[in-house]
């Protein structure tokens, strides 16, 4: 008598994205004397791990405060964040410079190097206090600049500078790459080469990135796009046909 076939049992992995951020309600007012600014009012936004996001909107939308309450150089006033376990919102100041220190690097729209340090001296300066960094000859190597190691500042083009910042912010292996205009002072061909450091860094590390933005065009290189108008979430598209930073046209 044949004995019966053993049942096979198949677990599917589970492929949803794991939650990097969670922010509820966020509101965010600045006090100007008797005058009170809100920069936000009441954000819901989640971001999850891997994915490239563009927050697009014009300047004074809000999403400066937004993306600095993200990585932890501000707090809001009302409202939640939290970053995987971690409540942001109601973290202290040395909790925050933790957090900043170790799982967020930061690209800003002027790349505050110091002209007295080259390419590779500068992205050493974040190496020294990492936990697992990379080798400053790596990090820089991920943005195309192992030729360009023992250039100061100076020597170097604006594009090539931004890029020395990005190497810098993705040296210490974070989490999250937090991006404000980092084209915002550079022309389209030299804006390319940078958003392309940037793409690379999302693609090959797996870094969360989120990239803040007042030029529409950048928007379709991301898998969502988040708009943000007077202090509040417009909308949030998913972009399902992403092109490649070469194919940018602004």
């Amino acid at each position: 008598m044949a004995m019966p076939e053993e049942e096979q049992v198949y677990v599917l992995a589970d492929t949803t994205p794991q939650c990097v951020f969670r922010a509820r309600g966020i509101t965010k007012v600045y006090r100007m004397g008797e005058v009170e600014v809100h920069a936000l009012r009441g954000v819901d936004l989640d971001l999850f791990q891997g994915e490239f996001v563009v927050m697009l909107g014009p300047s004074g939308s809000g999403k400066s405060t937004l993306l600095n309450i993200l990585g932890g150089l501000d707090v809001p006033s009302a409202g939640t964040v939290q970053y995987r376990d971690r409540d942001l919102s109601s973290a202290g100041e040395r909790a925050l410079t933790e957090y900043r220190r170790f799982h967020v690097g930061f690209v800003f729209q002027f790349y505050n190097l110091i002209p007295s340090l080259t390419a590779r001296e500068n992205v050493a300066l974040v190496t020294e206090i990492a936990r697992d960094p990379m080798t400053p000859e790596d990090a820089l190597a991920v943005v195309g600049l192992a030729d360009r190691m023992d250039h100061f500042p100076a020597q170097l083009s604006g594009g090539q500078q931004q890029r020395v910042a990005i190497a810098r912010a993705i040296a210490k292996r974070p989490d999250v790459l937090l991006c404000d205009e980092p084209t915002g002072a550079l022309d389209i061909t030299t804006g390319v080469v940078v958003l392309e450091a940037i793409e690379r860094v999302n693609r090959e590390l797996g870094t969360t990135t989120c990239v803040i933005t007042h030029n529409a065009a950048i928007s379709r290189m991301s898998d969502r796009v988040v708009n943000i108008a007077d202090g509040r979430i417009a909308s949030i598209d998913d972009n399902p046909a992403k092109i490649a930073p070469k194919e940018l046209q602004w």
